[in-house]
């Protein structure tokens, strides 16, 4: 193997700001926790986030923390504790990797933001099985705890047209949500606020969205890894205007970067895709080995996981059914393919990094048959890593280096 060569990685001006979001989110949903002042909803990461807030509602989202979990690499310890009351090391390792924090009473919140002891305690938790089935499982764990309602939608899978009957019924489920949430807040809902609230998620979108284009440049601005954690907003802050001003900061800043020919990867030589999940407790690894290859990783189909451009303030629920039936991770392969080859395309992509992740069936994509598919049918090469997105047990770095070296090699013997 070769001498690993020093990386520097140039940093994100915006990141500060959106450190001070992330701890004043943080910090807001700890002082409700214990002040009881404002009622709480966890809710999964593209479950119905824009009718709690319409609704009063500070929203937590466990998957965030599961993430941090990852990134601290404290998920690998908890996941046995899990593991001891009876979830499979086979299933979401956020979940298995969450239960087992809250089992030990532990929790990187407590490291990240001075005074932060546990994660905040839920008045109600609203699910949407879009991701995966899952996320109601993880949820029924901490409905039976705190002995409070667990609600939620019951989304499609293997979508490729999507139909009115799609709609109408997701509409429908999203709807019979008000009145448990209304009994939990004590408020009756108002739909000229949720209206307002989808006019604020479709804004954060648009943003986010073109954030992540600016890496259709060359050299591209920003990395797949940067991705990874910039997303923060767009994920725990949807339908609020402070997520909003964050992004156009940042786009701010990427659009420099663009004029000034400012890439994220120095010499950059190689665009490669990431399809599947991130490994958390890798990501400045994974910067590190691509980059020192001249390989940016700056474009995937994770990152935009939270583009709902179908919101429309003007028709809320029937929007919301649309915009989350319309995510990647909810289509057939026929549309994957068809929305991967469009991406290689946009972002001039050299090679393909599909992620296996074992415990993550539902967003890896590369167990049947796809990824050949795609490289017979664009000629574009690719390489699958194994691992996972919280168990670094089930990742070899050694392997993984090996491989992406390789890899790399092939690409510049093609060029």
């Amino acid at each position: 193997m070769p001498e690993e060569k020093k990386v520097a990685r140039r940093p994100i001006q915006t990141s500060k700001d959106m450190g001070k979001f992330m701890a004043d989110y943080y910090y807001e949903l700890d002082n409700a926790s214990k002040s009881g002042e404002k009622k709480i909803a966890w809710c999964t990461s593209v479950g119905p986030a824009e009718i709690l807030r319409a609704m009063g509602y500070l929203v937590y989202f466990p998957e965030t923390h599961a993430a941090m979990l990852g990134t601290t690499r404290m998920a690998t310890d908890m996941i046995p504790d899990a593991v001891a009351v009876g979830y499979s090391p086979e299933v979401c390792s956020y979940m298995t990797a969450d239960i087992g924090a809250f089992i030990n009473n532990a929790t990187p919140l407590s490291k990240a933001y001075e005074g932060i002891q546990s994660v905040p305690k839920p008045d109600i938790l609203v699910y949407n099985t879009n991701q995966c089935r899952d996320v109601k499982d993880w949820f029924d764990y901490y409905a039976d705890h705190f002995g409070v309602p667990n609600i939620g939608v019951n989304g499609h899978v293997g979508v490729n047209k999507i139909t009115d009957a799609h709609i109408q019924d997701i509409s429908t489920q999203m709807q019979a949500l008000i009145e448990p949430l209304e009994k939990v807040a004590g408020i009756k809902f108002d739909i000229d606020k949720l209206k307002e609230v989808v006019g604020l998620s479709r804004e954060c979108s648009d943003l986010w969205k073109e954030v992540l284009e600016t890496a259709a440049a060359v050299p591209a601005p920003l990395t797949f890894f940067d991705g990874c954690t910039l997303m923060g907003p767009a994920v725990v802050g949807r339908g609020t205007q402070a997520a909003n001003e964050i992004y156009k900061q940042l786009l701010a800043e990427m659009k420099e970067r663009v004029i000034k020919k400012e890439g994220a990867v120095e010499d950059e030589k190689f665009r490669l895709y990431w399809d599947g999940m991130p490994v958390w407790g890798r990501l400045s690894n994974h910067f590190k080995l691509f980059a020192g290859l001249q390989a940016n990783v700056l474009a995937s189909t994770y990152c935009s996981s939270w583009i709902f451009t179908a919101l429309d303030s003007s028709n809320p629920f029937e929007s919301m059914a649309r915009a989350y039936t319309e995510l990647f991770i909810v289509r057939s392969d026929e549309y994957k393919e068809d929305y991967i080859k469009d991406k290689l395309d946009f972002y001039k992509i050299d090679g393909i990094i599909y992620h296996d992740a074992k415990t993550c069936p539902n967003n890896t994509n590369c167990r049947y048959g796809l990824s050949n598919r795609l490289a017979k049918e664009t000629g574009i090469p690719c390489l699958t890593i194994n691992g996972d997105l919280n168990d670094l047990r089930m990742l070899s770095d050694e392997q993984t280096n090996t491989n992406v070296e390789a890899f790399i090699e092939q690409l510049a013997e093609n060029k």
